[in-house]
């Protein structure tokens, strides 16, 4: 068992369902916010170290709210997309593991500007741009067939895409290493806080799922399982369900559950035709359902 389902099977009751559509909101409500005070953002909400240190420790997540666009026009293509994106990763891994991606995401972005801070005195304001970028990569892993329609006739792979979106952020740490524009220190500070941006949100993805032997996409018939297990589980907190006593795991074979003893492991097994959870004594010994 990999160490994200091991935290999955401890904290996966915290996990917030439905977690892209708070997202958007707050994305939607930033820019309303930049609309209407466009200095606000960075002056009291924005990803800064320094005032972190002093005191502003909401700054940890409300950096988070930064809207991906300035742009009327794209600010509604860019919030679709990015709905799009973070349904389906939450349909394809589950509420956990999303949530788990896009809060180390946030957290390593704190604990980056923090370690720059006290290392060389500079105050990096680092927003959420390349976290929500590094979505796209995982959708693009998960998912590297699917097609999009580029400029809305072209259609384009998210694979390749995903490449494009590579060079992005290679020009990001580039960028970070070659001559300031004209010389001026303020280019050469937002350059740099591109550049860490940009590393520790592929940090993000390459520890997610290099650390990780399962985080491939459920298949449909495993979905289907995964949901009906859980309308199991509501009803049996309810006192009417399958699991009598609010047990949520139950084995097949011996009927144990968790309630039984808590050092018990459960797992579906894919062979098998229906919904059907197993122990860890009898994952692999039991007769398959057909």
């Amino acid at each position: 068992m990999d160490w994200i389902s091991k935290l999955e099977r401890k904290f996966g009751r915290y996990a917030i369902p439905n977690l892209m559509t708070y997202i958007i909101v707050l994305y939607g409500a930033g820019f309303v916010l930049n609309m209407i005070n466009p200095m606000f953002y960075s002056a009291y909400l924005s990803l800064d170290a320094r005032a972190i240190l002093h005191g502003q420790i909401w700054r940890i997540a409300t950096f988070i709210i930064d809207p991906p666009s300035d742009s009327l026009l794209w600010i509604f293509f860019a919030l679709s997309l990015y709905y799009f994106i973070g349904r389906q990763l939450e349909y394809a891994w589950g509420a956990f593991r999303f949530n788990l991606y896009f809060f180390s995401g946030m957290f390593f972005h704190v604990i980056a500007a923090l370690f720059i801070y006290l290392v060389t005195g500079l105050s990096i304001p680092m927003g959420s741009h390349y976290l929500n970028m590094s979505l796209f990569f995982v959708f693009a892993a998960l998912f590297p067939d699917v097609q999009f329609m580029l400029y809305m006739i072209i259609p384009v792979k998210v694979k390749w895409l995903a490449l494009l979106d590579g060079v992005y952020f290679l020009w990001a740490v580039i960028q970070a290493i070659l001559p300031a524009y004209g010389g001026d220190p303020l280019y050469g500070i937002l350059y740099k806080a591109n550049a860490v941006a940009a590393i520790v949100s592929i940090f993000n993805f390459l520890l997610f799922f290099m650390g990780s032997r399962n985080l491939k996409p459920y298949a449909p018939k495993q979905m289907k399982r995964k949901h009906e297990f859980k309308r199991n589980v509501r009803q049996a907190q309810r006192g009417t369900g399958a699991y009598a006593g609010g047990a949520k795991h139950r084995c097949a074979v011996c009927g144990r559950t968790e309630l039984d003893d808590p050092s018990l492991e459960f797992r579906y097994c894919s062979k098998c035709k229906g919904n059907y959870e197993y122990c860890q004594d009898h994952l692999f010994t039991h007769e398959h359902v057909k």
